[in-house]
């Protein structure tokens, strides 16, 4: 008696016929999933190549070992700047006077403990290694009156032009290439200049810093 597919009422093959046919199904199974897993791997490999270079800028990769650059001070040519910034208001009649320059990660440590750890205000937002003033890319400012009274009264007009001398003093650095930490939304630090040359905290940190003219 032939043996019949109960669907198609076809012959079925003979046992081992069957057996290669299941064989011959089952590899051919194997080699599609095989190449479906292979693509899908290939394409996560290159999502991920493609997302690095999407959210790593170019002048931000870095080598693994930069030169270190021992900072101590302001770096020249922000010092040049403040030197000009203090010459043209002495010009409009406003005497200013450079409270903080160059700050070491463990002087920036101490100024952080504050109203945390420590008595007083708050008056930072950042650690060590966190601010520009511990790359000497940042100054902060008082005014200092006819009396010799140092101040940070905003709207002090001892110039008497109708203009607050703080904000003459602000208009002035931002023309010699300064930013001006009033102008943050987050955390607005009002004495604060800063001139960074584009250098993300990030690649100071790894060892950066704005080349010396």
């Amino acid at each position: 008696m032939i043996e019949r597919n109960p669907l198609t009422r076809h012959p079925l093959p003979a046992a081992p016929a069957r057996t290669e046919l299941v064989l011959k199904n089952r590899r051919k199974r194997n080699r599609v999933l095989g190449f479906i897993i292979l693509a899908l791997a290939a394409g996560l490999l290159w999502k991920g190549i493609w997302e690095v270079e999407r959210f790593v800028p170019d002048n931000d990769i870095v080598p693994e070992n930069p030169p270190a650059v021992p900072i101590t001070g302001l770096h020249p040519s922000v010092l040049a700047k403040q030197n000009e910034l203090i010459a043209e208001t002495e010009q409009l009649g406003i005497d200013i006077l450079i409270t903080d320059g160059f700050r070491s990660s463990e002087e920036q440590d101490a100024i952080y403990a504050k109203g945390r750890t420590t008595e007083g205000p708050v008056v930072t937002q950042v650690k060590g290694g966190d601010s520009y003033h511990n790359y000497g890319l940042a100054i902060d400012f008082a005014l200092r009156t006819k009396q010799g009274e140092v101040v940070w009264d905003m709207e002090y007009d001892g110039n008497r032009n109708g203009e607050a001398d703080w904000m003459e003093v602000v208009k002035a650095a931002k023309k010699l290439g300064f930013t001006w930490g009033g102008d943050w939304n987050n955390f607005p630090d009002y004495p604060h200049l800063q001139m960074d040359f584009g250098y993300s905290i990030r690649q100071l940190k790894r060892g950066h810093w704005p080349p010396v003219e």
